[in-house]
């Protein structure tokens, strides 16, 4: 098919993108932030008030884009500066038009203006995919025409296995890693780990806002990674911990498909999804508290070959499961065309 895909072209929308080009589409990017200028104060406005003023100048040049491209599909990645007015306009282009929203377009708090317009916009869309089961009635309620959830997915390209260099292994060799950004209820759970002696390697942005850096800092190895860093993190990690945002109201993220796929260990937080994917124990470890958490780390530690063969048999469950970027968008596309 002939697809236009509004979106960054970066992060996860990156790797969709490329998951839509291996499937065999036709690709035309089209991202609403290169319409703005670049500039760090400009992406906190967006992120902070939904584009409120400025989602009006991306109109005319995507739809101008769209003129010119004649999809036979509409991807739209999150949506979040697509207003009604200009989804109105989309429409009437023909082509059938389906949303992918990877974050909580419900969330209340500091998040609720972020989504304000795409929640106007949800009955515009002829299929929204979610990724949270709440997030279904919410949408219907809302106004949406379709909505399926489908679970976060890691990806075929990004995240197979490989060999890592003794150089990447040199950098990123750790016992115990956390990869993510600094959210509020991030900086407690990690210093109780590190005040239970477990050895453990965070990477990612903002950790200095951490009421908890004094306790952290010594444990931190850098900012976000790009993919190649990420992976090289994950594979040479004994064992990596998955944190949920409660602001998100996470049962799951990316990282719970991702870690496994690369082989490397899943170390999550004990939840109906996390339990539904892989079996508690065999196929990866789960906690309820930090305590719970720095026990299973220093036992796992201990225990290589255990730790091995756990590694090895959530990897074979990632590949049975099937939760990867193709196969999910695949039946997206399927279901809104048919």
């Amino acid at each position: 098919m002939h697809i236009t895909y509004i979106g960054d072209n970066s992060g996860m929308s990156k790797h969709r993108i490329g998951a839509l080009k291996r499937l065999g589409h036709d690709i035309d990017i089209v991202d609403p932030y290169s319409f703005l200028p670049n500039t760090g104060w400009m992406a906190r406005w967006n992120h902070r008030t939904g584009g409120f003023g400025t989602a009006p100048f991306l109109d005319a040049p995507i739809l101008q884009r769209v003129a010119v491209c004649k999809p036979d599909l509409i991807w739209i990645n999150q949506g979040t500066l697509i207003s009604p007015g200009l989804m109105h306009h989309l429409r009437n282009t023909g082509a059938k038009i389906v949303g992918y929203i990877n974050d909580d377009l419900f969330r209340r708090g500091a998040e609720w203006m972020r989504f304000r317009l795409l929640r106007k916009a949800l009955p515009f869309y002829d299929l929204v995919a979610v990724c949270r089961l709440e997030n279904v009635k919410e949408a219907l309620d809302a106004g949406a025409r379709r909505v399926e959830r489908v679970m976060m997915s890691a990806d075929e390209e990004i995240h197979q296995p490989r060999e890592l260099t003794s150089e990447q292994r040199a950098k990123f060799a750790s016992e115990v890693s956390f990869i993510g950004t600094w959210m509020p209820e991030r900086g407690p759970f990690l210093a109780q780990l590190i005040k239970a002696e477990v050895p453990l390697s965070v990477w990612g942005s903002r950790w200095e806002k951490a009421p908890e850096w004094p306790v952290i800092e010594s444990h931190w190895r850098g900012p976000n990674l790009d993919d190649a860093e990420y992976a090289a993190a994950i594979l040479a990690s004994k064992i990596c911990i998955g944190l949920l945002s409660k602001g998100n109201r996470d049962l799951h993220t990316a990282r719970s498909l991702e870690v496994p796929a690369l082989g490397g260990l899943l170390c999550g937080e004990r939840t109906t999804e996390h339990m539904a994917m892989y079996q508690e124990g065999l196929e990866a470890v789960f906690w309820s508290s930090p305590q719970e958490c720095a026990e299973l780390c220093l036992g796992l530690l201990a225990d290589d070959k255990r730790r091995l063969n756990v590694a090895r048999l959530g990897h074979e469950r990632a590949l049975k499961n099937g939760y990867y970027n193709e196969k999910v968008l695949s039946a997206l596309i399927a279901s809104v065309v048919k």
